[in-house]
């Protein structure tokens, strides 16, 4: 393994997709600011770095998998760690077995520190993380994906940054993981049918690819509707209007995808990397809001 420079072991853990996983942390810690609970800022840290962890492992664990069921192949668009002989199988399993078991550890550390309620959200996110290639080939990759990057995370930070779990900030979970599952499901949409030669069956397949695109562009669109209302409602100030600057791309990412069933899956190379970028951008924009609304009333 030691033949691997940093660069490529970090490349394999796709870290373009790292958003999907940090946002929620630091979208619901600029929540809570908001809110006016004191935040343990250290502790959020500790709880970003961790969640990261996860998530690299879970992609690792992932890519494996998708390899070994033959959902990679060498013609195929998606993780190329390795279809492109740069990793054997057996690194990548490596790998993604030490980075479980350093973020359990982490995350086992951050529950004595915290407290045991945390350990309902670790276990809960473990299994998740472990079982998802099985749930991905039977369909329910997406509600793993939304429970993982965004309810539990959500739940979690709350926890660990203030000491309890505060229920309104779970007003975040459908815009933000919205379009983290949006990341996930115009990968699906795009390998429709290296997925169908691999025999498994994702979300986007049941769907078909007309549905699956239009599918998509809900998920990257609702999240700015649903936060424009959730401020005339009062539920976040007035400044998260602020993400409105991001709807530019989530246009061009869902114009893509309406192509897709004309096209087919070349016009979607690259659409789940610029959906990572909308989901750092939208998160940005939100958690960039809640600071100002906390100073500025």
């Amino acid at each position: 393994m030691s033949h691997h420079s940093v660069k490529e072991w970090i490349t394999a853990t796709r870290p373009w997709s790292f958003p999907a996983s940090a946002m929620p942390v630091v979208a619901t810690t600029a929540f809570l600011f908001w809110k006016g609970f004191d935040i343990n800022w250290g502790i959020a840290a500790w709880a970003l770095i961790n969640i990261i962890l996860f998530h690299a492992a879970g992609n690792t664990w992932s890519d494996y998998h998708d390899y070994k069921k033959g959902v990679d192949r060498s013609d195929t668009i998606g993780g190329t760690s390795i279809t492109s002989g740069l990793f054997a199988p057996s690194e990548i399993h490596t790998l993604a077995i030490v980075l479980l078991c350093i973020a359990t550890a982490a995350g086992i550390a951050l529950l004595f520190v915290t407290g045991w309620p945390l350990l309902a959200v670790g276990v809960a996110g473990f299994i998740l993380t472990a079982l998802y290639p099985w749930l991905k080939y039977h369909a329910l990759g997406d509600a793993d994906i939304f429970l993982t990057y965004s309810v539990l995370p959500i739940i979690g930070t709350s926890f660990v940054t203030t000491g309890a779990v505060h229920s309104s900030a779970l007003w975040l979970s459908l815009p933000i993981g919205l379009i983290t599952v949006g990341i996930l499901h115009i990968n699906n949409t795009r390998d429709i049918e290296p997925d169908k030669r691999a025999g498994i069956k994702t979300f986007a397949m049941l769907l078909g690819g007309k549905a699956s695109s239009v599918i998509y562009c809900t998920e990257v669109i609702a999240p700015f509707i649903y936060v424009a209302a959730c401020t005339l409602l009062g539920l976040l100030p007035m400044w998260s209007l602020l993400v409105l600057l991001a709807l530019k791309p989530a246009i061009d990412n869902s114009k893509k995808a309406l192509r897709y069933p004309h096209e087919g899956m070349k016009v979607l190379t690259g659409v789940d990397e610029n959906t990572a970028k909308l989901q750092l951008l939208f998160s940005l924009l939100l958690t960039v809001s809640l600071v100002i609304a906390k100073f500025v009333q």
